[in-house]
């Protein structure tokens, strides 16, 4: 039966405990600056859903973005932030289960005169035993430490869904960057042995006095033109190969890879309404999760103005004789409580909750931020599809007209001495800018799509 002296210690508890002085996390409104421009929302389901070997149906790619996620330095650093912070859960946990020493010890005292009354001079004195020290949280200090150290963790997680996300982009974006130059490489190479051949047909009328000398140094410019622009392009390549073997932290060298022309996504995309982006986007609930911790930081700061308590036991074996030492008469145990109530750190105490209340405000302003930014990149993306698209369909029917005009220009070029090389040369540069135009109007569709996949939050799943 408990002790009427301690009768009164469970209902104070109980009425402490029920006046909590921490407030309960209210989910962030979303910015309505959120909302789409100039999009058409037909459905709620958000292409970011799809995982990243649907959405990337090329098989070279999805290797490469594979062995990217097991390979990319930011993401193992990443990883090790998540460890980090579940260590920090873990010990937040750890506040709440009352703390165990145990203690050994060997004492030697000299008593004076009035104490020993001259018959003790010496005393050593044996102690084993127990002690527990325990913080009750009647303030819910510790509850709010623990939940701030969760949304750390829950943070952490989706900073590293965000490195996945921008790791998939880019290694998807210099695959494509890599498939362009492939192209245009062709594309030159092309060009220059159709030039070549413009400078054996110069020589040939001009040996039959159809053309004049200009023609013949005019095609011999042309065809050097050509080759210049190659050596460039192979830089590109190079260069383009070595920015995906570093997103892979492997060895630099050749990339494998496949041809533009063979290469497609999916066009069949749903944006979801904005406040999809909460759920999808990784860097949105990170910024989510640092506003939900910079909350309870502040409900921390709050607790400090009331008066902590703490109870403290002991328990185990003492004596001045080691022989008796483990008997009935050396044990002891005992019990205590204790408030502490700040007195004079009230003002440092009011400063701490002065600065979590702006952080939390800081963390608030720029959830909201990212929010906005968010939106915006979804908004750029489809747009960039958009007008890809329709230069598309316009870049075809120039790149035909082009192509006629070439061929019309040389066979007048033979036949009317109205007609001269420059005209010819005039034509093919039309058509190989166009020709190239037509590769950039795809690689640019392709890189919007990929946009548009990342900004919605695809990539992580």
């Amino acid at each position: 039966m408990m002790n009427n002296n301690y009768k009164w210690l469970i209902p104070a508890l109980l009425l402490m405990a029920s006046c909590q002085v921490t407030k309960k996390y209210e989910a962030a409104a979303v910015p309505a600056s959120t909302n789409y421009r100039s999009i058409k929302i037909s459905d709620t389901i958000s292409t970011a859903s799809v995982p990243w070997k649907s959405f990337f149906a090329d098989t070279v790619l999805q290797d490469l973005i594979a062995e990217g996620i097991s390979n990319n330095l930011d993401l193992k650093i990443a990883y090790q932030r998540i460890v980090s912070s579940r260590t920090g859960l873990w010990r937040s946990k750890q506040a709440f289960i009352p703390e165990l020493n145990s203690t050994i010890g060997i004492k030697q005292s000299k008593l004076p005169f009035p104490q020993g009354f001259g018959l003790v001079k010496d005393a050593t004195q044996f102690d084993i035993g127990l002690q527990m020290n325990w913080e009750v949280d009647i303030w819910g200090r510790l509850g709010s430490a623990k939940k701030s150290a969760y949304a750390e963790l829950m943070a952490t997680q989706e900073a590293q869904r965000a490195i996945q996300t921008q790791l998939v982009a880019d290694i998807a974006s210099n695959y494509i960057s890599l498939l362009s130059l492939d192209s245009q490489l062709e594309l030159l190479q092309k060009t220059v042995k159709n030039r070549k051949e413009d400078v054996e047909t110069m020589e040939a009328l001009n040996a039959s006095n159809i053309v004049n000398g200009a023609a013949v140094v005019q095609s011999k410019a042309n065809h050097a033109a050509a080759k210049v622009a190659i050596p460039e392009v192979k830089k590109q390549i190079f260069e383009t190969e070595n920015a995906i073997c570093a997103l892979l932290n492997r060895e630099q060298g050749n990339v494998e890879r496949g041809s533009l022309a063979n290469f497609s996504l999916p066009e069949s995309l749903q944006t979801g309404v904005p406040s999809a982006l909460l759920q999808n986007r990784p860097d949105v609930k990170q910024a989510e999760q640092l506003l939900r911790a910079a909350f309870q930081h502040t409900n921390v700061a709050r607790t400090s103005f009331y008066p902590s308590l703490r109870i403290t036991g002991g328990s185990g074996f003492s004596s001045f004789n080691f022989k008796n030492l483990f008997t009935v008469s050396s044990l002891f145990a005992n019990i205590a409580g204790g408030l502490t109530q700040p007195i004079l750190a009230r003002g440092e105490n009011k400063a701490k909750l002065k600065i979590m209340e702006s952080e939390q405000q800081i963390a608030l302003y720029n959830f909201q931020k990212v929010m906005v930014v968010a939106a915006k990149e979804v908004s750029d993306a489809m747009f960039t599809i958009q007008t890809a698209q329709e230069k598309q369909t316009e870049r075809t029917s120039q790149v035909r007209f082009l192509e006629q005009s070439v061929e019309f220009t040389k066979e007048l070029l033979r036949y009317n001495s109205s007609t001269n090389y420059t005209d010819v040369l005039t034509s093919e540069n039309n058509l190989l800018n166009a020709q190239s135009g037509n590769i950039e109007d795809k690689v640019q569709k392709l890189q919007g799509i990929i946009l548009l996949y990342k900004a919605l939050g695809g990539g992580w799943r």
